[in-house]
């Protein structure tokens, strides 16, 4: 029995590895595309506002399946794990980007005016005032979207990742004992977010004492 839950944890290892990966790639291109909604231009804020709403419109493993069967007709074939890691990406950024949003439009224009008083140009106030206390505002948000991904990532077993849900399936084809597998599957997936959970709460915290949003 012990090889058989030895079996299944080591899908742990592709489970991890496309949730950090989506989530790292979220998290920077989730930054330019912010950009398109603070465009003057209102053709501009259209093109954030389509993307978003397509991408979070459309349910994960269609996703999945476009990136893994669409993209082959392309001309392009992608692995089952880059094919997960390209839709999961898609998501994130769309996710990540509405968070960045909400970060942004929590920060009172005096930041904004405070800034000016002090010469800083429009760079040096977006990484040194305005960046750190969106990363602060959003944090609580982040860490739910990365545990978001953690879950979704049970739906690449589809394309034929061997995650843990995969890995769980095999056994239960094997043994018929499903409760047993997809439980212990679904244990690992408790103890992989509640990290992510207690992580962030730490970083929240510190975040908060050192900018506060006045």
């Amino acid at each position: 029995m012990l090889e058989i839950l030895f079996y299944i944890a080591m899908g742990a290892g592709w489970t991890v590895a496309i949730t950090l990966g989506s989530a790292a790639v979220g998290m920077i291109l989730g930054a330019p595309l912010l950009v398109l909604s603070t465009s003057k231009f209102a053709a501009v804020r259209g093109i954030y506002s389509a993307v978003v709403h397509v991408v979070r419109g459309v349910p994960t493993l269609v996703w999945l399946f476009i990136a893994y069967f669409g993209v082959g007709q392309l001309g392009l074939t992608l692995s089952p794990v880059m094919a997960s890691l390209l839709a999961l990406s898609i998501i994130a950024t769309a996710y990540m980007a509405e968070i960045y949003r909400g970060g942004l439009q929590a920060i009172p224009n005096g930041q904004w005016e405070a800034a000016g008083a002090l010469n800083l140009d429009r760079f040096s106030t977006l990484r040194f005032v305005i960046s750190p206390q969106v990363f602060r505002a959003a944090s609580p948000s982040i860490a739910t979207q990365i545990i978001g991904l953690l879950k979704d990532s049970a739906l690449v077993s589809t394309v034929g990742v061997a995650d843990l849900v995969f890995r769980a399936g095999v056994m239960t084809q094997y043994h018929a004992d499903g409760l047993y597998m997809f439980g212990f599957a679904g244990l690992i997936y408790l103890l992989l977010s509640l990290p992510i959970a207690i992580f962030s709460r730490k970083i929240h915290s510190r975040l908060k004492r050192k900018y506060v949003i006045a």
